[in-house]
């Protein structure tokens, strides 16, 4: 199976396609560091205008944008391939765009930088296809700014709610929206569900090249977040807005293909367990747990990431049982205890990944690690079939298989010693090191309710 390659827009076709649509108003969209979706409106007259010349950004407004406020507009030159109608407004579409500098692609855009890597895989005869599994919570804030899930009927209240049908019955409407819209954009949207936590919930559309996947990624939590007011509710993407709850994955699922015919070159008979993988995914594998740790700071970028990706006894420190995140660098057959989990022939996942992640960073990153994996023929070793819950950290320790960093600080020191990784992030290395470190120098330097309660009277 291949991915299907969409027709090229050009702007006469277009400027039809937005008239027959009644668009009236164009979202210049791009991302900062943090992955977080930026716009600017323009009416629809100006359409040749970012297209040629960008709408303008003052860079230093924003984190890790390599600007000062003495330096030159950020340009956004629109995409003509990622038109996209906003289903829940009439009259308006969006177009992801590029930042330009002085009419030079600028390094310090993440999707810049993330077509800087994948011109390069294709010139070793690779793309890189990615689906995501999109996890979210829905929620409100009570009068004093506490969350608690959206619950409308105060029916969401099992331990293990995961595929409930009460559970998705009571968001029934918002999903169906939610569906709809991701259908009326040809995303070919084939199943949604409550997922494993209270007011948790995820919808699935189909793999694409990774750039696509990474632009579809961010409308999706645009469009989740404008749906979900329609009904009185906040949609996060935080990775782990409750204690006891499980957190928001942004799993991936992805392999190599073949730039000239799209065929999937993971897939083979080349492993120890028959899991259906060919050599070349073998070596990718290599090359993501070898550099792992440091990954691990792209994947999940935040400090709030790493309450997900916990170690030990909290992989079941969840109100279902389990957390379903791993924390070990492994990888083993269809079994989601492991950091990558074989789904099927040629067909990996990686369940580590944030929902906070910088789509355009991270698949930038795992392309590097995997791709230094084939390079340096690196082998996995043998699948781990074990059910690494059961398994206390000595017990990993002593089959040799080491954990993913349990805090920010610890990753992005990982981050610090690694030269695939960091080369893969060319220049915003030095911006997404600097903004990292200040995040987690503020969240460490904060006092918790959690610190008060248990200290204020305990000496």
């Amino acid at each position: 199976m291949t991915a299907s390659k969409p027709l090229k827009n050009t702007r006469e076709i277009l400027k039809q396609k937005m008239q027959e649509d009644g668009v009236e108003l164009i979202l210049t969209q791009f991302v900062d560091i943090h992955g977080a979706a930026k716009v600017k409106m323009v009416p629809v007259d100006h359409f040749d205008d970012v297209i040629d010349d960008g709408a303008g950004f003052a860079g230093a407004s924003l984190d890790g944008m390599g600007q000062g406020p003495h330096s030159h507009d950020m340009a956004a030159k629109i995409d003509l391939d990622t038109y996209t109608p906003l289903p829940w407004r009439k009259g308006v579409a969006r177009f992801a765009a590029d930042l330009f500098v002085d009419g030079e692609p600028h390094p310090y855009c993440p999707r810049q930088n993330l077509k800087r890597v994948l011109d390069d895989l294709k010139k070793q005869g690779f793309v890189f296809n990615v689906g995501i599994e999109p996890e979210h919570f829905l929620v409100t804030k009570d009068a004093g700014g506490k969350i608690q899930v959206f619950d409308p009927n105060s029916i969401d209240t099992l331990n293990k709610p995961c595929y409930d049908f009460k559970g998705i019955a009571n968001v029934f409407d918002y999903l169906s929206d939610l569906m709809a819209a991701v259908k009326s954009l040809g995303w070919d949207a084939y199943q949604a569900d409550h997922e494993d936590a209270n007011g948790q919930y995820e919808l699935n559309f189909h793999y694409a090249d990774c750039l696509i996947t990474a632009d579809r990624y961010t409308f999706f939590k645009m469009m989740t977040s404008q749906y979900a007011q329609k009904y009185g509710a906040i949609a996060t993407h935080m990775a782990k807005p409750f204690t006891d709850r499980t957190g928001n994955g942004g799993h991936i699922h992805f392999h190599l293909a073949d730039a000239k015919t799209g065929v999937n070159v993971f897939e083979g008979s080349e492993d120890s367990a028959g899991l259906g993988l060919s050599k070349t995914a073998l070596y990718f594998i290599g090359g993501i747990l070898e550099h792992a740790r440091a990954l691990c700071a792209v994947t999940s970028p935040t400090v709030n990431c790493y309450k997900r990706i916990q170690a030990g006894t909290a992989v079941q420190g969840s109100r279902s049982g389990f957390t379903w995140t791993p924390a070990f660098i492994s990888y083993g057959d269809n079994n989601r205890t492991q950091m990558i989990r074989t789904a099927g022939p040629g067909h990996l996942e990686d369940r580590t990944v944030s929902s906070g992640c910088n789509p355009y960073l991270a698949f930038a990153a795992y392309v590097a690690a995997g791709m230094d994996g084939i390079k340096k023929k690196i082998h996995p070793g043998d699948p781990n079939l074990t059910n690494m819950y059961e398994l206390t950290p000595p017990q990993t320790k002593k089959l040799g298989i080491n954990i993913l960093p349990q805090s920010l600080y610890e990753a992005i020191h990982e981050l610090e010693n690694d030269k695939v990784v960091k080369d893969s992030l060319g220049p915003i290395y030095e911006q997404f090191y600097e903004v990292k470190n200040r995040e987690w120098n503020l969240y460490h330097s904060q006092v918790s309710q959690w610190e008060i309660d248990r200290y204020l009277t305990l000496f």
